[in-house]
């Protein structure tokens, strides 16, 4: 791991609100969009995260500013509960998530 890359992840641990975030990645943001949804930007974000891990691997300082730049983005168009990035929201939706390793075959009597 170099050097850059550790001084990059101690700085993401610092990070605490979704300003810190914001401001840390030089994303402009509407103060009023980030105190209605600070949390489901930090959701939608994380997730984003995940996803790329999932696609390309580890991502790095411009992914990061991206795919923060994307989660905010996602709630100046749209809102909380349209967005349903909070379980509680896709529980009212009717929306289940069930992981793939709960997922078991049962035989078929025969």
């Amino acid at each position: 791991m170099s050097e850059d890359t550790r001084d990059f992840l101690a700085d993401l641990e610092e990070l605490e609100s979704a300003e810190d975030f914001l401001n840390y990645f030089g994303i402009e943001f509407a103060p009023a969009v980030v105190n209605v949804n600070r949390l489901h930007i930090l959701q939608r974000f994380h997730d984003y995260l995940n996803g790329h891990r999932e696609r390309v691997g580890e991502p790095g300082y411009a992914d990061y500013r991206a795919l923060l730049a994307r989660a905010y983005e996602d709630f100046v168009r749209s809102d909380a509960y349209t967005e349903k990035v909070m379980r509680v929201h896709q529980k009212a939706a009717g929306i289940a998530r069930v992981s793939i390793g709960s997922i078991t075959r049962t035989p078929r009597p025969t």
